[in-house]
């Protein structure tokens, strides 16, 4: 019974606390911040060139901005240069075959 008792603390001490996400403005994105309540996602984009993350609401996770909603989900890098990366080699395979 007591552990039961000292999960329903955990979960409850874990879900006030709110989510927590990468923040940063710039070049270094090692920043961790918890949410302020109502934000509920962790966001990253890409601006001018820049990574922005940061803490979002749902309703403000529009293309191009991507969106997660667990602990530190927004600590990943780009994914865009990988694809083009992929298509490149597909087609100088396909040129060479």
């Amino acid at each position: 019974m007591q552990l039961y008792g000292a999960l329903i603390l955990l979960v409850s001490i874990s879900a006030a606390l709110g989510l927590r996400c990468y923040v940063c403005p710039g070049a270094k994105c090692n920043y961790i911040q918890t949410c302020p309540p109502f934000f509920d996602r962790c966001a990253s984009a890409e601006v001018r060139g820049n990574v922005v993350k940061s803490c979002f609401t749902n309703a403000l996770c529009v293309s191009p901005v991507s969106c997660c909603d667990k602990d530190l989900c927004n600590g990943a890098g780009p994914t865009g240069p990988g694809v083009m990366l992929l298509l490149l080699s597909s087609a100088l395979v396909t040129l060479f075959l």
